[in-house]
């Protein structure tokens, strides 16, 4: 990150609208001398789920991000007001240096290149987790209460509707029969009782491997950068723990997640967050928090292949259906819903679901 050294020139990158291209190189080239930004180094950092890229730019400073992000579509305030309340924290969010809110471009300070995805190993698993552990029991104490949405009824069963809607019917492309639809509506009925009867802390909402960063040794205090949490809510406190250990795109052993959600259980009740002293409940919690989260993936990730041709996502259904059914056939109450995944299974008939 401190380096002034540019990097060769990169490949030009592709831009489908020419006005936006136009008026991206104009606010670029306009930016203060005193950033010291080379234009001629833009190349393609990364894109996510949602309409906003990301650039890498050199600049006298090192590299930085850019984010590209067409106001019609996206919103930056959010992620403007959340970066000062994570980096308030002392947590490692991006710095915004230099923001054009009307055309909805941003340079940012760089978090680097090497997710949690692509550096967790055998060896160095258990520190990168107890570090995103320490930083989400921090980000969990910040007051952000009014600052940020309630995570209440009204999203959470917005949230739900997507399973439906875009897995069962757009996705496996079958209906409903009453007794299912009214199976799962009494299904969801007590999942979201169960969130909304959590404590309530600020929540990151997508705390994953994707969004966490190695920025320096395990341990340190730089570690790990966090991303992409401008859809941050106050809501039930083990939603993001749920996010971290039952990730779409990692799979760990229930006695792992055990042994860390554990970990956190104890660093946060030190912390004095509002975990309660039963682990035991927590642990129900932390799985009924993970249910209403995998429907809601469910229903995501089929609609970013069908609506937004997003295939790649379709990848990790298998894993997230997993989670989802092994919480529905542990808790009294929520058969039918275990039912009706084993059934969708079926009719999809798609390698990796058992």
């Amino acid at each position: 990150m401190s380096s002034s050294t540019f990097s060769p020139p990169p490949s030009p990158i592709a831009w489908t609208e020419p006005q936006r291209q136009t008026a991206f190189e104009q606010w670029l080239g306009s930016l203060p001398r005193a950033h010291g930004v080379d234009p001629a180094s833009v190349r393609s950092a990364s894109s996510d789920a949602s309409f906003r890229r990301y650039f890498r730019v050199d600049t006298a400073h090192g590299p930085r991000i850019v984010m590209d992000a067409p106001p019609a579509q996206e919103d930056c305030r959010p992620f403007v007001r959340v970066a000062a309340l994570l980096r308030g924290a002392g947590l490692n969010a991006p710095e915004v240096i230099a923001w054009d809110e009307a055309r909805g471009f941003m340079l940012l300070s760089d978090l680097g290149n090497q997710t949690y995805l692509s550096a967790l190993d055998d060896r160095n698993a258990r520190a990168l987790y107890g570090d995103a552990l320490a930083a989400l029991v921090r980000m969990q104490g910040i007051a952000a209460q009014g600052d940020v949405p309630a995570y209440d009824h009204a999203i959470l069963s917005r949230e739900v509707q997507l399973f439906p809607d875009w897995y069962v019917a757009r996705h496996i492309g079958t209906e409903l029969t009453n007794d299912e639809a009214n199976g799962l509506a009494r299904c969801v009925g007590l999942i979201l009782d169960n969130n909304l009867a959590q404590p309530a802390v600020l929540v990151h909402r997508d705390y994953h491997s994707r969004n966490l960063m190695q920025t320096g040794d395990a341990g340190s205090a730089d570690n790990p950068g966090i991303l992409d949490f401008q859809d941050a809510v106050w809501g039930p406190i083990t939603y993001d723990l749920a996010s971290l250990l039952r990730d779409a795109y990692i799979e760990l052993d229930e006695e792992v997640q055990i042994d860390y959600a554990v970990r956190y259980w104890e660093r946060a009740s030190k912390a004095g967050l509002p975990v309660g002293d039963d682990f035991g409940a927590f642990w129900r919690d932390f799985e009924w928090m993970g249910l209403q989260r995998h429907l809601k993936v469910l229903g995501i990730f089929a609609r970013l292949s069908h609506r937004d041709g997003k295939d790649t996502y379709l990848n990790d259904l298998p894993l997230v259906w997993r989670y989802a059914h092994h919480v529905a056939t542990r808790y009294n109450g929520l058969g039918p819903l275990a039912h009706l995944l084993e059934r969708l299974a079926g009719t999809a008939r798609v390698d990796g679901f058992y």
